[in-house]
């Protein structure tokens, strides 16, 4: 029985703009199977009182006819195409029980068993469908056209599909956003709940991200699309669930292993069941009554369908939440992590420094706003964070920045660029010559004369003016130093931290206890600073100043201790860790390409406490096979035994077939309600 998403993609362009259209919903009658199921089952009702008030036989032998035909020609044919690829499907099994009924003159009891088989697997594809409508009907908060700005002023209606990376969108009150991107200008507050799940509207301004099918307040925007239709958040929760609906997890895996030399068990017990009677001296009729209803009832199709439907419809609930876990292997993995391994900037901080410090050194004749004027020059053709940093406090600081020339720029060193005549160098005191951080400061001439104003306080904080001095002070408080000099000389030092997430710390204690073990801190960072977030968010295993490799010796070598990794991380240098964990999760929004394609699942919405919650949910939903596991083997065996030590009539034995697999597979699906999501909220927070 298939259990995997059927594949009805829809463009990301061509969804309906109504914001109050109802959520997609397939139609029962919109299956084949649904259909033929019901002709199976109409064909059953007209034969079954035909034959009952004692019409002839040709009367009600030609709708039994039809309803065999009508229910049993899908499950047959798909049978002889695996007999055909030297598989045994269980399907085969059920429609041969149906025509030996047949054979020995229980024409009504074969056909009852081909409509209860017929409805089972239609209940099972409408199921499957609902599953898929619940992710798909994302594409229906898409607008169907979008306002695009052209260079001339004038604007122009077009698809959302039809809008490239870089275009202008008009954004009006009331509208849907059309793509996803960055706020170019304008003020508004943005619903934007069916993506990051805020109950709240979010006040978007310039540079602010919107995501594509949220919907915008009072305000009107310009927005630069940033992502392909195709690309968009509501597309690759989209894609991302279709594509982890064609993967099986280990335990799905397992169960297809055993079902075929189950299976093949099953038919030579069917016979040693029907010959051994007869051997006997038992009645032909009866005997092969008693085999075909064996058969039936020790089928494994319960089993069989008691794994995927969990997984599917955890995968996707959290795809509705802004959890994209890339495979049904990955959400069952998720829960079976006992160890987590944290990084820092960018999951357990917001990914945004902030310029906190702005310290003149004495001698260099420079006042605070001269010294960040200068840098702010140097970093501004930078895409660094740091010098974004930098030029957005001189900036809100109301400072001119002039423009720099020469510019160059040294990975992991700093920048160097001409400003005003002089050559500014803004660079970590790690990568500077030591004799340089070590000099004491002069000024040049054409910068002398001004006094810093916090020249004083810093000479009796530190006791010497040398930059390594004001550097030590500042990574002792956990911010980042970074040293400015002029023509070679060391004149003054910024300070830069990093705010640290709201939601850090319940989130570290939220995986505490699901792992029973604190996570560990994997940073590049500096030792102090490292040490400083790890206090403040509750975590004593701080592992600083490490490069790519050694993140990944990290969870080598605990994995190889016989623990399962799940890592956290965003950028660059933490792929290979993520790729290396039994499970690494990336955070999706300001996540680098490489780390979103080397996760095995990723935070869309950006929100840290949405890992614990995936956690939980994983661990719901492998209770939930278990479950299904457990219930599948109780109906097998409870009606086996009694088809072997009483009597069990073929229509019972066909009911409590049928109703245990319908039964796993509901049971799976309520994976897919929003209870179930909150429960694994709480579950993550502790708060059960």
């Amino acid at each position: 029985m298939s259990s995997v998403l059927t594949d009805r993609p829809s463009p990301a362009g061509t969804a309906r703009a109504d914001p109050a259209a109802p959520r997609r919903r397939t139609r029962v009658f919109a299956l084949p199977e649904a259909r033929w199921a019901a002709a199976a089952t109409v064909l059953f009702l007209i034969a079954l009182p035909l034959q009952l008030t004692g019409a002839p036989g040709w009367a009600w032998g030609v709708p039994y006819a039809l309803a065999y035909a009508a229910g049993g020609w899908e499950p047959a044919w798909a049978g002889l195409r695996a007999l055909a690829g030297k598989t045994l499907d269980v399907d085969l099994l059920m429609v041969v029980a149906a025509l030996g009924a047949a054979a020995v003159g229980q024409v009504m009891d074969g056909a009852l068993l081909i409509v209860i088989f017929a409805t089972s697997g239609a209940l099972e594809a409408l199921a499957t469908a609902r599953t898929a409508d619940s992710v798909r009907g994302l594409l229906d908060l898409a607008p169907a056209t979008a306002t695009r700005l052209l260079p001339d002023g004038t604007e122009e209606t077009v698809a959302p599909a039809d809008l490239a990376v870089g275009d202008t969108v008009l954004v009006r009150p009331g509208e849907r956003i059309g793509a996803d991107g960055r706020v170019l200008d304008g003020t508004s507050e943005v619903d934007q709940a069916t993506i990051t799940g805020e109950p709240l509207p979010v006040t978007k301004e310039t540079g602010d991200e919107v995501f594509a099918g949220t919907l915008n307040g009072t305000g009107a925007l310009r927005v630069r699309v940033g992502r392909d239709a195709a690309d968009s958040v509501i597309a690759r929760i989209v894609r991302l669930v279709e594509e982890a609906s064609e993967t099986k997890a280990p335990t799905q895996l397992f169960i297809e292993k055993v079902e075929q030399r189950y299976s093949l068990g099953m038919v030579a017990a069917t016979l040693a069941v029907f010959a051994v009677p007869l051997a006997f001296g038992a009645a032909l009729t009866g005997s092969l009554l008693r085999a075909m209803t064996f058969m039936i009832v020790a089928s494994p199709c319960a089993v069989v369908l008691a794994t995927m439907p969990p997984l599917l419809s955890a995968i996707a609930n959290a795809g509705r939440h802004g959890v994209l876990v890339k495979s049904a292997v990955v959400m069952e993995r998720l829960g079976e992590v006992d160890a987590v391994a944290l990084d820092k900037t960018g999951t357990l901080t917001e990914g945004t420094p902030q310029v906190t410090d702005v310290v003149p050194l004495p001698g260099a004749g420079l006042a605070e706003r001269d010294l960040l004027t200068l840098a702010a020059a140097a970093e501004h053709p930078s895409e660094h964070p740091l010098a974004r940093a930098v030029v957005d406090t001189a900036r809100a600081r109301g400072l001119t920045v002039p423009v720099a020339r020469d510019f160059t720029s040294a990975p992991g060193a700093g920048v160097t660029a001409t400003v005003g005549g002089h050559t500014v160098t803004v660079g970590s005191p790690a990568r500077l010559p030591q004799e340089t951080v070590d000099a004491p400061a002069t000024a040049p001439a054409p910068l002398a004369g001004r006094t810093g104003s916090r020249a004083a306080a810093v000479r009796t904080a530190t006791g010497a003016a040398a930059p390594a001095a004001v550097v030590a002070e500042l990574e002792a408080g956990g911010r980042t130093a970074v040293v400015v000099q002029v023509d070679g000389v060391a004149v003054g030092v910024l300070g830069v931290a990093d705010r640290v997430r709201a939601d850090a710390g319940a989130t570290v204690a939220a995986l505490t206890a699901l792992t029973g073990a604190a996570p560990a801190l994997l940073t590049g960072d500096n030792p102090r600073a490292a040490a400083r977030l790890g206090d403040e968010v509750g975590i004593r295993d701080v592992r600083a100043g490490l490069l790519p490799q050694d993140k990944v010796a990290f969870v080598r070598e605990r994995q190889q201790a016989g623990r399962r990794m799940l890592v956290v991380g965003d950028g660059v240098n933490d792929a290979p860790a993520l790729a290396a964990a039994h499970t690494g999760v990336a955070m999706g929004r300001a996540g680098s390409d490489l780390a979103l394609e080397s996760a095995d699942a990723v935070i869309v919405r950006d929100e840290l406490t949405a890992v614990p919650a995936a956690v939980a949910l994983s661990r719901r939903a492998r209770r939930l096979v278990v479950q299904n596991l457990v219930i599948a083997a109780v109906f097998i065996s409870g009606l086996v035994v009694w088809d072997l030590a009483g009597t069990l009539p073929l229509p019972l034995g066909v009911l409590g077939h049928e109703g245990s697999t319908v039964l796993v597979g509901l049971n799976g699906l309520r994976m897919l309600r929003e209870a179930a999501w909150t429960q694994a909220v709480r579950a993550g927070t502790g708060h059960v």
